[in-house]
């Protein structure tokens, strides 16, 4: 999260990934150890950064992502690219630190490096070297040199082994080198197929026994080390996305701003509406626009839903924490900023309006407000899961408001809807029927207007007959039931992204099972 510092990203996923036995001191404390072995003391209370405001650099977060994976001195470390984005002494130092770590703890590090400096290089015991997915070598570091120079490609004096070794393989460059080398000079891709074929025959059958052998000797039991409990873990991540919801302005703040500004300019151009017969068109204009502005403002904060899932999937792939914990966390910490963003504007844009006086009335309408943002973030959440693309996500959002709107019965009559299609599942399933006609019920109900027709004298028209007549607003259920039915909608998206986050992972680790045979 981009707007922790390096202190707090290590911290919390200390809490998470650290059993319950140790004390929050004793996790605080380790935690701060692994920041300063990987040389990030000065940077400890320095925010990471995102995209509003600069933070660490890029090795600086390299290193922070080392520090969350070294936490729990785990017997099997994958490091991608580690040294990345290093200079040749900070790369030198993070190796050698883990290298210590893992003689010590007796820790396996799996690491896929490009271009190590040579001190870098003589650290590592075994070496795989691919090109283009072939296995050109696979041994001990010791062994490489000396196959290369068997193979008829011996290394220069004083030259870095593994710059010789990629130099060698790299056939991106091969056009360039044969216009411009001598003619007896291998291609890359020659010398590829020259080292392959020399290692199948020569280094791939002693390697095929000595895995046979190791696998003959046994080794030790693994056990998943102990972690938080679900308790725990729901809690820190409540904590943590709070903090960051609280810090990111672009999360709820600027739309916080945005209502106020709008909410000023609502309640203004419907400044008491009163009581006339045309304020019952004022009235219906005031609840739709209201509900489509905080509805549709919502998407607002998909970019930051997009980062969310991102640390939530990198998070999940290094099983910090589960699905289960990730959609409650998210909903609880999200819920007191929706409830600020409905209280505040939602008052403004009320009174000034002259909507229904009583404080049961403002606070059904609060609380529909706040669940209608609920559901939405809700939707756009399973969005941001099958579309993780800023601009798409927000153009799909958008689009799928903008039908489910048409369809909330202020702009058509329900009655008038296409029964094929519109009516018939779209005008059911879209929440804005049930946000409109409970706002409407809680508005209109109570209430007498003017009536227009000048048969008789002092005529009025109540509000039941507003609803039914002009309206079509189903009155065989009470507004809570309306509000029910979004409750019940939020919690069916919340399931809906839980399903298609465990479906996804079913499907990919098929695939990777499937793509992993076809190389046998």
């Amino acid at each position: 999260m981009s707007t922790l510092s390096v202190r707090e990203a290590v911290y919390y996923s200390a809490h998470l990934q650290l059993p319950d036995t140790m004390l929050a001191s004793e996790k605080r404390a380790h935690a701060e150890r692994v920041i300063r072995e990987m040389g990030l003391s000065d940077t400890m209370d320095t925010r990471i950064g995102g995209r509003i405001t600069k933070g660490i650099s890029g090795g600086q977060r390299k290193r922070m992502s080392i520090c969350i994976e070294m936490l729990t001195r785990p017997r099997l470390l994958f490091l991608d690219e580690p040294t990345s984005g290093l200079d040749s002494a900070a790369s030198y130092h993070v190796m050698s630190h883990i290298t210590r770590v893992a003689a010590r703890e007796g820790m396996t590090v799996i690491a896929a490096v490009h271009q190590p400096s040579g001190d870098v290089f003589d650290l590592f015991h075994g070496l795989l070297l691919l090109a283009y997915g072939r296995m050109v070598f696979f041994g001990t570091v010791s062994n490489a040199t000396e196959f290369f120079t068997q193979s008829g490609f011996p290394c220069p004096h004083l030259r870095n082994p593994s710059d010789h070794f990629l130099r060698t393989i790299n056939k991106d460059f091969d056009e360039g080198t044969m216009e411009s080398s001598k003619a007896n000079r291998k291609t890359a891709a020659e010398a590829t197929n020259i080292l392959t074929n020399a290692y199948h025959s020569t280094y791939s059958e002693k390697t095929a026994n000595e895995i046979v052998e190791m696998k003959g000797m046994g080794g030790t039991s693994f056990r998943r080390k102990e972690q938080a409990s679900f308790l725990t873990k729901l809690l820190v991540l409540t904590r943590r996305s709070f903090l960051n919801m609280h810090r990111d302005i672009g999360y709820y703040w600027m739309r916080l701003g945005i209502y106020l500004g709008i909410g000023i300019c609502l309640g203004t151009i419907f400044y008491q509406v009163g009581y006339s017969y045309s304020s019952i068109q004022s009235r219906c204009e005031v609840i739709m626009y209201t509900t489509a502005l905080v509805t549709f403002m919502a998407i607002g904060g998909f970019p930051s839903f997009v980062e969310d899932i991102k640390l939530f999937r990198r998070e999940r792939l290094s099983g910090h924490y589960g699905v289960m914990e990730f959609v409650i966390s998210n909903t609880l910490s999200a819920t007191p900023y929706l409830a600020v963003i409905a209280v505040i504007p939602g008052a403004m844009m009320y009174y000034l309006t002259g909507l229904t006086r009583g404080a049961e009335h403002f606070a059904y309408f609060v609380a529909t407000l706040c669940m209608c943002t609920l559901l939405v973030e809700s939707m756009m959440m399973i969005i941001a899961v099958i579309v993780p693309d800023f601009l798409m996500g927000i153009i799909i959002g958008a689009g799928i408001q903008g039908m489910m709107m048409l369809n909330g019965g202020f702009f058509r009559l329900p009655n008038e809807l296409p029964k094929p299609v519109w009516k018939y599942p779209c005008y059911y399933i879209s929440f804005h029927k049930y946000a409109v006609q409970g706002f409407y019920k809680n508005e209109f109900i109570g209430l007498s207007f003017p009536s227009d027709q000048l048969i008789e004298a002092n005529a009025t028209i109540s509000g039941l007959q507003v609803l039914k007549e002009r309206l079509q607003v189903e009155m065989g259920y009470s507004k809570w039931v309306n509000l029910a039915i979004l409750f019940g909608m939020m919690v069916t998206y919340r399931m809906i992204f839980f399903v298609i986050v465990k479906i996804a992972e079913e499907l990919r680790l098929k695939l990777r099972g499937i793509r992993f045979r076809r190389l046998k």
